[in-house]
């Protein structure tokens, strides 16, 4: 099948993970809409929040930051684009996505 050219285990696994992380994510970002919750408010409520935001910032700059320079070093078209899209989504959408793309290029 055309489709599934170049889909090996290991960026199947990613894109599953990608899955997880967008429906996850907006799950609780609807349920906190649908609450009229402020999240910058929220995400500095406790100390163990800010810790969960302080871990979550620096993994996505770190993931941003490998997605940046490993989609140039591969040559993927629009690997901006993961970066720019975990603004609008989530980290652990885009991350696990940009990892199964770039098996699919390594497998390529």
């Amino acid at each position: 099948m055309f489709m599934l050219k170049n889909w090996n285990s290991r960026s199947i696994v990613y894109l599953l993970l990608s899955v997880a992380g967008l429906i996850g994510t907006w799950y609780f970002n609807l349920l906190a809409i649908k609450q009229g919750r402020d999240f910058l408010a929220d995400w500095g409520s406790t100390p163990a929040v800010s810790s969960a935001t302080t871990d979550l910032l620096i993994a996505a700059s770190a993931a941003s930051i490998f997605m940046f320079y490993e989609s140039k070093r591969l040559k993927m078209k629009y690997g901006w684009l993961f970066i720019l899209g975990s603004f609008v989504t989530a980290i652990a959408f885009t991350f696990p996505l940009f990892l199964a793309f770039r098996e699919r290029k390594l497998a390529s």
